[in-house]
């Protein structure tokens, strides 16, 4: 199932895209698509609904697609996971999965503005898998136990300020990765049976036209399951958080020929089986509201 939110902004309803295309209100199911949604079987009651046909149809080609996910609890980045990646940011290849914590207010709609700090010189994109967990983890017994607390999957823009990230940071990367709009998410949540293997995707980002990341999940350091079996030794995973699984070579940093984000830039990223994203890029004003601009689109 590909499950999404449409929407103004604070404003979205849910809705699932069926295989043929056509658009189902999920509100007979959920008033929302969160946590509490996933931990109490609110997946397999939606797949019921679509079945005997009890979800009304929609037109929402026209609305602004908001994140798939409300009430994120946590968002956990893992650092340095394609070895083209550490590669060309000069790190060495990790023999534990480097991790981070960004700010779960950081995330937007996929065709939400990213703003760029005041102060920033070095914004940077990363695409990403990104892994949505709808049980409760904690302790898990092996990697291959992982799969039985994934509800999904999603596309991330795992957007990183470098300068804050490395030069002001002390070691700790979480400021320069948690700046207000730095987490494009969506357009679905995409159920594990509709994308097989996630160690077989191609994922791409473009900036203003021209492709500047191409690889598969095929080339991460660790993999999907290894990651959340491994992150469940050190914290409890809990229905809705979301795990960014890292980024694979081509972004600013790594490339001496292509500058950082600028106001006006356009991001596109697309995973297999997940849809596509777009975002513009503008300067933030330090005295208007925390809040992204919004542009209705559809997303496909």
């Amino acid at each position: 199932m590909r499950l999404l939110r449409i929407g103004p902004k604070g404003a979205e309803r849910p809705v699932l895209l069926t295989a043929d295309g056509s658009w189902r209100d999920l509100r007979p199911v959920t008033a929302e698509i969160d946590g509490r949604f996933l931990a109490s079987g609110g997946l397999e009651r939606a797949r019921a609904a679509a079945e005997t046909d009890e979800l009304p149809h929609v037109d929402a080609t026209s609305e602004r697609v908001g994140p798939p996910l409300t009430g994120i609890g946590k968002i956990i980045g893992i650092g340095l996971n394609y070895r083209d990646h550490a590669a060309e940011t000069g790190a060495p290849i990790p023999a534990e999965p480097v991790v981070f914590m960004k700010a779960a207010n950081s995330v937007v709609g996929p065709t939400d503005d990213v703003l760029i700090p005041p102060d920033s010189r070095k914004t940077d994109w990363e695409v990403e898998l990104a892994v949505v967990i709808g049980r409760t983890a904690r302790y898990l017994d092996s990697p291959e136990a992982a799969a039985g607390v994934i509800a999904g999957y999603a596309i991330s823009n795992d957007v990183s300020e470098r300068e804050y990230q490395l030069e002001r940071s002390s070691g700790q990367w979480d400021k320069g990765k948690s700046c207000e709009t730095f987490n494009p998410f969506g357009p679905w949540l995409v159920t594990p049976d509709e994308i097989g293997d996630p160690q077989d995707l191609a994922l791409q980002l473009w900036v203003n036209g021209r492709l500047r990341q191409d690889s598969s999940t095929a080339n991460m350091i660790f993999g999907v399951h290894h990651l959340v079996w491994y992150l469940s030794q050190f914290m409890v995973l809990d229905p809705g958080d979301v795990v960014n699984t890292g980024t694979p070579a081509g972004v600013a940093q790594g490339q001496p020929d292509q500058p950082y984000l600028r106001p006006g830039d356009v991001l596109e990223a697309a995973i297999d089986g997940l849809g596509q994203q777009n975002q513009t890029l503008r300067q933030a004003d330090r005295s208007a509201p925390t809040a992204a601009a919004t542009t209705p689109a559809s997303s496909s």
